[in-house]
């Protein structure tokens, strides 16, 4: 591998489980993989989704940083349109003045939720057409710049946390590009443009303040296990875990009624969603990396793992470490 690996820890709360025991499995996760050498971990804005935990990101990542010494740690992301860019300033800011040197704040336009829930956070649906002009306020407050006169952000002002545009169309990539800002590729979940936006990104930044060059983080989903066909298992059995997220709402499938659905045209979808997967042993999986890396044209990837259970996980991403010489960096 040649490039540095990140994580986007999805606070799976397992089935049994409760939110705060997704919470100590985040903070297990991230103190193995600081041990590790993990560049960074991210937690995603998600809202009244049942087996996600990372609704309020700004206290995670707070939570999270109390409990770990070095390792950088961010929204991947915070769906601004969901919030006032003053309220994001003033919480990321507190916590880059709390934990300086290891904040990141990856943005994005999306609800991170249904039309029903987007309702119930009092957000205009017309919102996200106000995202690049809150991205810049935010920008502002953020680096002691204020585009608003007489208002300033208090923690934030000069703090100057480092922004990432995160998405999954051409939109994101021509935004990030203009801003000259750092660009996160939804691949992950969101396959299908990631060369032409990667591509349009590179072609069409403008360096800024923040950066000179253009960088870009691409998402790709990693199963890593001692054998391929548990690695395989692994994989069918996190398919099955998304078509209950996506389609269950109130009730879960068995296994094989989640294997009717995805072999509907909707459950199609789901599986395109994880395209770009490596399952297998380390060396299968650090072979598809160092493919995936050259594919995506990326500087970092960011790895998800979809997995269940804690051990699995934990187990995963130390073996992705051992075969990408991550341990002891």
């Amino acid at each position: 591998m040649t490039v540095p690996l990140s994580i986007l820890d999805l606070a799976i709360i397992d089935e049994g489980e409760t939110a705060r025991d997704s919470f100590a499995s985040s903070l297990a996760l991230a103190q193995h993989a600081e041990k590790l050498g993990y560049r960074r971990i991210w937690y995603a804005e998600h809202h009244n989704m049942p087996t996600i935990a990372s609704s309020a990101t700004s206290v995670l990542v707070g939570y999270i940083a109390a409990n770990t010494s070095s390792i950088r740690l961010g929204a991947g992301g915070v769906m601004l349109p969901n919030h006032a860019p003053l309220t994001i300033a003033e919480q990321f800011g507190t916590l880059e003045t709390l934990f300086p040197g290891r904040i990141d704040l990856g943005l994005g336009r999306a609800p991170g939720s249904d039309q029903k829930t987007m309702r119930a956070l009092r957000r205009d649906p017309m919102s996200s057409d106000s995202f690049p002009q809150d991205v810049q306020e935010l920008q502002g407050y953020l680096s002691g710049n204020t585009l608003i006169s007489g208002i300033d952000a208090t923690p934030g002002k000069g703090t100057n946390v480092p922004l990432y545009i995160l998405g999954s169309s051409l939109f994101g990539a021509k935004l990030a590009a203009a801003l000259g800002l750092p660009y996160s590729f939804a691949s992950h979940f969101a396959p299908q443009a990631l060369q032409d936006a990667v591509a349009i990104y590179r072609r069409d930044f403008r360096p800024s303040a923040q950066l000179a060059e253009p960088y870009v983080i691409a998402g790709v989903n990693v199963i890593a296990a001692d054998t391929a066909d548990e690695a395989q298992q692994m994989f069918v059995d996190g398919q099955r875990r998304r078509v209950t997220q996506l389609f269950g709402r109130d009730r879960t499938f068995t296994p094989e009624e989640a294997d009717m659905i995805l072999e509907s045209p909707g459950g199609q979808q789901v599986k395109q969603m994880g395209r770009y997967s490596a399952v297998g042993t380390p060396a299968e999986v650090r072979d598809y990396l160092d493919w995936f890396s050259t594919h995506a044209d990326a500087d970092e990837l960011i790895v998800a793992t979809q997995t269940p259970a804690l051990e699995s996980r934990l187990h995963s991403f130390e073996l992705l470490a051992g075969v990408t010489e991550l341990a002891g960096a």
